[in-house]
């Protein structure tokens, strides 16, 4: 299954921005700043990617619900495939 590229334009951005953070957090520590404010951007760079990733899974069930298999069989949805990506952001 390929996923749809709008949404993927837009995880694309989310993580280009995260990139750009976490480049940030590794100049805060070279310049030593505040523990507090480098703990304060690291979150926020792992909050960027976690929604990425739950967007990119949020992308494939909806296709996984939607589009019909290759064979034009209904769509169907691997409850355990699923929960597995679930959990590995967690």
């Amino acid at each position: 299954m390929e996923l749809d590229r709008t949404d993927m334009d837009k995880v694309v951005n989310r993580l280009k921005r995260a990139q750009g953070q976490l480049a940030a957090v590794v100049r805060m520590i070279d310049e030593g700043r505040d523990c507090e404010d480098v703990v304060t951007q690291l979150s926020a760079v792992s909050r960027a990617l976690d929604r990425a990733g739950f967007a990119i899974i949020a992308s494939g069930m909806r296709q996984c619900l939607t589009e019909p298999s290759e064979d034009g069989a209904d769509p169907t949805l691997d409850v355990a495939k699923l929960e597995k990506l679930f959990l590995s952001l967690a």
